[in-house]
């Protein structure tokens, strides 16, 4: 008997759509189902575009996690451990999630055993994952403050209510200013 595959991939910013991560993520993904001898049928095929891995309430996700739920999978292939999730409790809540309904995970990057050194290892993988997703938010953070204090940007796209952006020659970037007319309302 076949067993009955899925497939689940998720990248979380549009920059990272543009730059078709998920589409190295699902060919990476393929060649390893055809290397398993498993066929992923498309509607078994679940992917996020640009969703976090820090939460939980992902369309795809939730629609594979259905899945399992009715079912429907034997094994799920996800490239990483971190594409399922960059939390390691979120992480850790849907591998046992599939575990108890009978879905196997595997993942291709580094898949998992049955052995306790390699539970360990996903456990850490997991708190690697979260760590670097908090590393680049504060990176980012620092970034724009950097960017504004030094001028190259603004702290927001659109004014707040009682300033406008003037944009000049001079200042192609622009210039934040009191809006007359809103003031008087603030």
């Amino acid at each position: 008997m076949s067993r009955r595959a899925a497939l689940y991939a998720r990248v979380s910013t549009a920059h990272q759509e543009q730059d078709q991560t998920v589409d190295s993520q699902l060919a990476a993904i393929e060649r390893a189902a055809t290397t398993l001898g498993l066929v992923v049928p498309a509607d078994r095929s679940y992917v996020d575009d640009g969703f976090s891995g820090s939460r939980l309430d992902r369309p795809g996700l939730d629609a594979m996690r259905d899945a399992a739920a009715d079912g429907l999978i034997d094994i799920v292939l996800v490239y990483g451990p971190d594409r399922l999730a960059r939390n390691f409790v979120h992480q850790h809540v849907i591998v046992e999630e599939l575990t108890k309904r009978g879905v196997e995970v595997h993942f291709i990057e580094r898949p998992i055993g049955e052995r306790a050194e390699d539970r360990l290892l996903l456990q850490m993988q997991g708190v690697i994952a979260e760590y670097e997703r908090a590393k680049s938010i504060e990176r980012t953070r620092r970034g724009m403050r950097h960017k504004v204090r030094s001028r190259q940007t603004l702290p927001f796209s659109k004014p707040p209510y009682g300033y406008a952006i003037l944009r000049t020659v001079d200042a192609p970037r622009g210039v934040v200013l009191i809006d007359e007319v809103e003031d008087e309302h603030v």
